[in-house]
């Protein structure tokens, strides 16, 4: 399952759907499921976790209109990853990467919350 590595408190506002897009300097050609993991730094709990499984349907220069759903303001080179379809889930570790890859689990798996 592709996965992205993501800051707190940014994930756990993800998890909860107030955040519904993620921003990068980069954007990706993938499409469909993409697990959430908060990254260890900050040590904001549950860190180091996988917290929610979400569709990611585009990537997109970020706009003024996206600094709501993004938790956050335009910035230089930003790039608005839309999220939909976005599940929490019973946390569980994952070591981190930087940039899209991949973790060896079933999305069936997945314990919803």
């Amino acid at each position: 399952m592709k996965a992205l590595s993501v800051k707190q408190p940014w994930a756990n506002l993800i998890a909860s759907g107030r955040k519904t897009i993620e921003t990068r300097t980069w954007a990706t050609r993938h499409r469909g499921p993409l697990l959430i993991v908060s990254s260890k730094k900050p040590n904001i709990a549950p860190a180091g976790s996988a917290v929610a499984v979400a569709k990611l349907v585009d990537c997109r220069r970020m706009t003024k209109a996206d600094e709501a759903d993004a938790c956050c303001s335009v910035y230089a080179d930003a790039v608005s990853w839309i999220l939909e379809d976005v599940r929490p889930i019973r946390p569980f570790p994952v070591k981190g990467s930087l940039g899209v890859y991949n973790v060896p689990y079933d999305p069936a798996e997945l314990e919803e919350l």
